[in-house]
């Protein structure tokens, strides 16, 4: 790991990638795989945060993720028989992460799958279900879909206790195959219709998924009874863990990050999380859509943030007022981080650079000055490479991967930068 003393005398990019942060030692649990999620980082990075507190005198008895998504170190922390608090912003994306922490016996998935399909051959459907449906999904999805989405949904519901784990983990598995059976172009990072696409059938899709979610807890190593506690919040507003932690481990949104608010709205409005899946943007770190404030958060940016920032505004304004509000609630987020630690504990934080407008956006060292400002001490980074990443180096308009060099460049490479608390 390398030291930082004074962010303004390091040069991030020069920073040299370290092979213990690039691979794990042991295979990832499929359990990870249970529900698409976009940017999850791997597994291993959790456990080898673990060590290395561990290996840093620190014994790891409770962790906290500030930004959990789905569930990565919720799980890992189980594994571990790690106490975990996790917050997440994203109905979705706690959902998907207190299905994964949880234990799971196959016998109960198949009586529980069995009855809701029973179920399902017996609900009928309203006869005005297509004019009262929102708008979206009549957007989303054809008809034949829409009636057969409305008969699964309400034969899990109908079926699986809400107190019960299994209700959260079919409708866990109901939302993965959304996707599938609509009209959403396959894998893309933003809400396009496919022309095109031919929709899976939904119990055709309803029944893979199970089967996916089968095998993972069939795999799965014997999850330990440490407790796991799981909220929809943001973490800079609401209220954080009434216990100090030992350790946070968490990758923030980057400030071009993925609209999380829109890659989800089918599930979020399917499951009911909200009428119009733009309520879910307010408060959300890294979106485009909160820059009203720009005068006012200006004059919060930290050195590194504000010449960024000053850059991006001389190029394109409306870009630079969103770097600013991602820059300031990073600020917030890593005074608030401070808190919830306990003296002696660390911070681990995932976290890559990007380039928007020919200028270049250094997360890493505007976060490092962040945690310097809120009294984190003995700050170190590290680089690691992503893996499987796309070998084109940059994004069009649509979101999609191209080798036009005047499109947004993405790095290859993202860092690890761990801050302690004295």
């Amino acid at each position: 790991m390398f030291q930082i003393r004074n962010v303004h005398e390091h040069d991030f990019s020069k920073i040299p990638v370290d092979d213990y942060w690039n691979t794990g030692d042991e295979k990832e649990s499929l359990m990870h795989r249970i529900h698409a999620y976009p940017a999850k980082f791997p597994s291993f990075i959790t456990t080898k945060g673990i060590q290395y507190a561990k290996d840093s005198g620190i014994e790891v008895k409770a962790i906290a993720d500030i930004f959990c998504g789905c569930g990565t170190t919720a799980y890992e922390a189980k594994r571990n028989n790690i106490e975990f608090w996790g917050s997440d912003i994203n109905p979705v994306a706690t959902l998907i992460a207190r299905s994964k922490r949880n234990k799971y016996s196959n016998d109960k998935i198949r009586k529980y799958y069995e009855a809701l399909i029973g179920e399902f051959n017996r609900i009928s459907i309203p006869t005005d279900l297509l004019e009262t449906v929102n708008e979206r999904i009549r957007y989303w999805f054809y008809e034949t879909q829409i009636k057969d989405l409305y008969k699964l949904k309400n034969s899990i519901l109908n079926t699986i206790p809400r107190t019960s784990r299994y209700h959260d983990l079919f409708l866990c598995a109901f939302s993965n195959i959304l996707k599938p059976t609509s009209k959403w172009l396959t894998k893309s990072i933003k809400p396009q219709i496919d022309k095109d696409k031919k929709p899976l059938g939904v119990l055709e899709a309803f029944r893979n998924q199970v089967s996916i979610i089968s095998n993972a807890i069939s795999e799965a190593v014997k999850l330990s009874d440490a407790k796991s506690n799981i909220k929809t919040l943001n973490f800079i507003n609401d209220t954080v863990p009434e216990k100090l932690v030992d350790m946070v481990i968490t990758s923030p949104p980057y400030v071009t990050s993925y609209e999380y608010a829109d890659l989800h709205q089918l599930s979020s409005i399917w499951l009911d999380f909200a009428k119009d899946y733009r309520e879910l943007r307010d408060g959300t770190i890294g979106s485009i859509y909160h820059t009203d404030s720009f005068i006012t958060d200006n004059k919060m940016l930290n050195k590194t943030g504000s010449a960024i920032v000053e850059s991006l505004f001389s190029v394109n304004k409306p870009k630079a007022r969103s770097v600013a509000k991602y820059f300031v609630d990073m600020q917030k987020t890593a005074t608030k981080t401070f808190s919830v630690l306990k003296n002696k504990g660390l911070a681990l934080f995932v976290i890559g650079n990007t380039e928007l407008c020919g200028i270049r956006i250094d997360n890493a060292k505007h976060l490092s000055e962040s945690l310097m400002k809120a009294g984190f001490t003995d700050i170190k980074a590290s680089k690691r490479k992503i893996s499987k990443k796309i070998l084109t180096p940059y994004r069009d308009d649509k979101g999609r991967f191209t080798s036009d060099s005047k499109s947004r460049k993405v790095y290859s490479e993202e860092f690890i930068i761990i801050a302690g608390k004295n």
